[in-house]
């Protein structure tokens, strides 16, 4: 018990101390990762601490929605290669990840439920307690468009096992971690034909994503219902 309300002052803390920061350098981190060439000039600049940074930005920006995540891998691929450029950017998807699924669990619930209900996300509150949530997450993990980093949230407000999180978000997003660090090398070593390519799967693989996150959605959602009504059912029939 002592143990747990020292961890939730932590956290607390730590959490204060974010906000300050980002309130306080938002701004710059923006401009420094509005574009390819911007980020890759930082992470030059710091030298030897580069590695920390782009492990840093990749943790920031599972955590704030607005820094893009893409540009961040691709820098992690051109700077660094295919396997350090992705263990990179994953140490730090796990950093963050880790990050804001404790705060949900420690002090966010009612920061996050409150925001579910504000936006009124049904469908939210429909899978959270279904049997199949760790399949619906690493759909939703999987599949471009659909609110990774919100849905890390969501997860610590169920009773999710912390070790099947990170091995649901580390399988399902290393994928897509790998094929932006391999534009990044191929960009550096001016294989031009295959970066077309690997941007024209990853395109396409975006728009699918978007153009049927409402279906997907919808889908996951209407099976959490369905079981609910079942259930209710058997418990009707005993």
């Amino acid at each position: 018990m002592k143990n747990k309300r020292t961890m939730k002052v932590l956290a607390i803390v730590v959490a204060v101390l974010l906000v300050i920061l980002l309130i306080k350098y938002m701004p710059k981190l923006l401009l420094i990762t509005v574009s390819l060439e911007e980020f890759k000039k930082y992470i030059l600049s710091m030298g030897h601490f580069g590695v920390l940074m782009i492990i840093l930005f990749q943790g920031l920006q599972t955590i704030i929605a607005p820094i893009p995540g893409e540009v961040i891998q691709i820098a992690g691929g051109y700077l660094y290669g295919i396997p350090l450029g992705t263990i990179y950017n994953l140490i730090g998807l796990i950093i963050g990840s880790g990050m804001a699924f404790y705060f949900a669990r420690l002090i966010g619930r009612d920061f996050v439920e409150n925001l579910i209900k504000k936006k009124n996300l049904k469908w939210i509150n429909n899978i959270m307690e279904s049997k199949k949530f760790e399949i619906i997450l690493f759909i939703i993990f999987i599949v471009p468009g659909l609110p990774k980093d919100f849905m890390i949230y969501v997860a610590g407000l169920t009773n999710l096992k912390p070790i099947k999180f990170f091995v649901i978000s580390v399988i399902s997003r290393l994928p897509w971690i790998m094929i932006s660090a391999s534009v990044g090398a191929n960009i550096n070593a001016g294989n031009y034909g295959m970066t077309i390519v690997i941007l024209v799967i990853a395109i396409i693989g975006f728009l699918l994503g978007v153009l049927y996150k409402d279906w997907i959605i919808k889908k996951l959602s209407k099976e959490q219902d369905e079981d609910i009504y079942h259930e209710e059912k058997l418990d009707k029939f005993n």
